[in-house]
């Protein structure tokens, strides 16, 4: 994963520019020199770090690397883009740690495949999430937990629009249905809300029963692997990315082969174990009705 303060459209533009500098068999050095800016720059530009971009270097850069009219349109609007101000931005005060990398990677994503032992951000009710933020963060005060569940239910958006959504694949342990979070009425009403999006055409659910064991002898622990699709040309659009939220540590973000093909795997034999996407639904609406009951 690229530094913290970077974003997926820098990170984009400054592999492209690498791979066309490399193409043309000219040093960092000798493109620093060229387009009259410090190595250290066009290092920062081309790891996707830099502080800011500017558009004219990118074309000039372009220009030496003798690309297309057409490449050098396209690496301008990634170059723009990188330079436009997020919608959760204004929420960075009550972002956890380098969650805004998370936040930006999953709203570039096209498919997302995950296990999770609580109810994923993307499929909870706005009261599971309150209570899950106030549990967490017990010092802030009430505005910033509204804006934090505000931030969650923002996220959603990118399954439920009308045009591409993400599709997102998961397997969710049973315990997960089991733990009660705020009381018998909030788990209730998102397990009913969780059954009705097992029904959308780009949602998947799976619950991993208690039943089930320990597939491949270990419980992972939560993960959420990220695709962002392919470009006009048959290519990855980014690489994919794993990302294991951590708890002491920091949140990380894996994108060799060897790790991304280990969490892959891990997936298939938890999706092999787990309840098909019928038998799932109904043990949802089971409990949900069992939770009810104690209302």
């Amino acid at each position: 994963m690229a530094e913290e303060d970077s974003t997926l459209p820098r990170r984009q533009l400054g592999r492209m520019l690498r791979q066309h500098r490399e193409a043309v068999g000219m040093t960092m050095a000798q493109s620093a020199r060229l387009v009259e800016i410090g190595t250290t720059t066009l290092h920062r530009l081309e790891k996707g770090t830099a502080d800011k971009i500017r558009v004219r270097i990118v074309q000039h850069l372009c220009e030496i690397y003798e690309r297309s009219a057409e490449e050098i349109a396209a690496l301008k609007h990634l170059a723009e883009q990188a330079a436009v101000e997020n919608w959760y931005e204004e929420y960075s005060d009550v972002l956890p740690g380098n969650f805004d990398n998370y936040v930006e990677l999953e709203g570039a994503a096209r498919h997302m495949v995950s296990y999770q032992e609580l109810i994923p951000g993307l499929l909870q009710t706005g009261h599971y999430a309150r209570t899950m933020i106030r549990n967490f963060f017990r010092d802030q005060s009430d505005n910033d937990v509204q804006r934090a569940v505000e931030v969650r239910m923002k996220r959603q958006a990118i399954i439920r629009r009308r045009v591409e959504p993400v599709t997102l694949d998961v397997v969710l342990h049973e315990s997960a249905l089991r733990r009660v979070v705020g009381n018998p009425k909030v788990m209730s009403d998102q397990l009913r809300h969780l059954a009705e999006a097992s029904t959308w055409p780009n949602v998947e659910m799976r619950i991993l029963p208690f039943a089930a064991g320990m597939p491949m002898g270990l419980l992972p622990g939560p993960f959420v692997i990220m695709d962002f699709g392919i470009d006009s040309k048959g290519r990855p659009v980014e690489p994919t990315v794993v990302y294991v939220e951590g708890l002491v540590t920091a949140n990380v973000y894996l994108q060799k082969q060897v790790d991304v093909e280990r969490y892959c795997a891990v997936s298939v034999a938890l999706h092999d174990a787990a309840l098909n996407p019928v038998e799932s639904r109904a043990l949802v609406r089971k409990l949900a009705k069992e939770y009810q009951q104690w209302t």
